[in-house]
């Protein structure tokens, strides 16, 4: 098949605004998008720039928007897309450095701001690890499956008007720890969250959960963390 692929360019250092570029490629229906690119990129134009690492859906490292909608470039093939004509667009939000690739800075920032990590200073009772029951660690299992790729958080409106929001994946990573019956830091996690640019600048509209390449219910986590702020109770 022929695919035309168009592409976003920008090179701060030299460029004075964005221009799209128009590849022509021969491809197979199964080959994935992340395959095209590397193709231009190496017998092509070698200066173009994106991320990728694993090419497995697990490093989150090639989130882009394809078509308008925020996907990991690994994991879309070319026949799932419907039509020859791709545009292959940097995540919305945060601000370009080159071409497809985002400066993640303000993500990570608004993602340690809510203490990723479990806080827990008793020693377990048995003096080697603090056990959990099957129930308990179902309760969060969910939100465990994060791999940081910014999709939800860059297709939220609410952070296209103001990257002060925390964003999604912020949230789904407090949900996780907050909801973890071994960690004893959720009170403060959740005052985090009920800060003005916290979990209420959430207008529920789905576009997150749409995003998520690992189906993440991030709606449903983020309504689950605002009612633990609304009741005061972890359930």
């Amino acid at each position: 098949m022929e695919v035309r692929m168009r592409i976003f360019r920008f090179n701060p250092e030299k460029d004075r605004k964005p221009r799209y570029d128009v590849f022509t490629v021969e491809a197979q229906p199964t080959d994935r998008v992340l395959d095209v690119l590397e193709w231009i990129r190496g017998d092509v134009d070698g200066t173009l720039a994106f991320r990728r690492s694993c090419a497995h859906g697990v490093c989150g490292s090639d989130a882009m928007r394809i078509n308008g909608r925020n996907y990991l470039a690994c994991k879309v093939l070319l026949r799932d897309l419907g039509t020859t004509e791709i545009t292959v667009e940097p995540l919305l939000g945060l601000p370009v450095m080159k071409d497809l690739i985002v400066d993640m800075q303000p993500f990570f920032e608004h993602y340690k701001s809510v203490m990723p990590y479990l806080v827990n200073d008793e020693l377990p009772a048995d003096g080697k690890e603090r056990l959990q029951s099957p129930e308990e660690r179902e309760r969060f299992d969910d939100t465990t499956k994060c791999i940081l790729c910014a999709a939800c958080t860059t297709s939220c409106p609410s952070f296209w008007s103001n990257g002060q929001y925390v964003g999604p994946a912020a949230i789904v990573n407090a949900h996780r720890f907050i909801f973890d019956s071994r960690d004893q830091a959720a009170a403060e996690r959740l005052e985090v969250l009920n800060e003005q640019f916290g979990v209420w600048r959430c207008r529920t509209a789905f576009n997150c959960t749409e995003a998520c390449p690992r189906e993440i219910k991030i709606t449903q986590a983020i309504a689950e963390v605002k009612r633990a702020i609304q009741t005061g109770r972890i359930e």
